[in-house]
């Protein structure tokens, strides 16, 4: 079991810590929100989304459900058209001040989470085709315990990347580097939605 929680934790490290638009959205929940525990929505959603991908991974229902093109096809237009959106709103989000927050609101943060977790293809490709594929060689406990492992991991980074962004917003008095912040995230974003556009072109073709 020691093996599975092992290789459970370090394959979940090694596909969480690449720079997307799911890590850039958490942190910048982190360093825009005026309270930590304001930007749980997307903290919550995050995990419970990474949390079902990863279980249904390892059942193999996601095999089943990537193996049909229009179904493919349907979930990446729905992630284009909300990582479009969320671009367009964090280009244009203001940092918040004690008089005035605008940072976005739990069911925006909500909407956003899910969609980079649930609707971003490479999240999804990475799930099925490592994490489900990983999990294949175990059975038993060993196998809940390779899960459990995944999971927490997914919880605990999306954790400190909200601690991390709030640290740095907590400095920056003047917002001025929350408004960088906020565009680099919003130019990511972008060029995740690109990545889907070849994708549809892919399957097109």
């Amino acid at each position: 079991m020691l093996t599975a929680i092992i290789h459970g934790l370090l394959l979940a490290i090694g596909l969480i810590l690449p720079l997307g638009a799911q890590n850039v959205f958490i942190f910048n929940q982190g360093a825009n929100q005026s309270k930590l525990r304001y930007a749980f929505p997307a903290i919550i959603t995050a995990g419970l989304s990474d949390s079902l991908l990863i279980i249904i991974a390892v059942i193999g229902v996601s095999l089943i459900l990537m193996s049909l093109p229009i179904l493919q096809a349907v979930i990446y237009i729905i992630g284009l058209i909300f990582l479009c959106y969320m671009a367009w709103t964090l280009w244009f989000e203001k940092p918040h001040s004690n008089q005035d927050n605008q940072s976005l609101s739990a069911i925006k943060q909500i909407s956003f989470a899910l969609s980079v977790s649930l609707l971003n293809p490479h999240a999804i490709m990475d799930t099925i085709g490592v994490i489900g594929t990983s999990a294949a060689a175990y059975e038993g406990n060993d196998k809940i315990a390779f899960t459990l492992a995944c999971i927490a991991v997914s919880w605990l980074w999306f954790i400190l990347l909200a601690l991390l962004g709030k640290f740095i917003g907590t400095f920056d008095k003047s917002g001025k580097l929350l408004i960088v912040v906020n565009r680099v995230s919003s130019i990511i974003i972008v060029i995740v939605a690109l990545m889907i556009v070849q994708k549809l072109i892919y399957l097109v073709i």
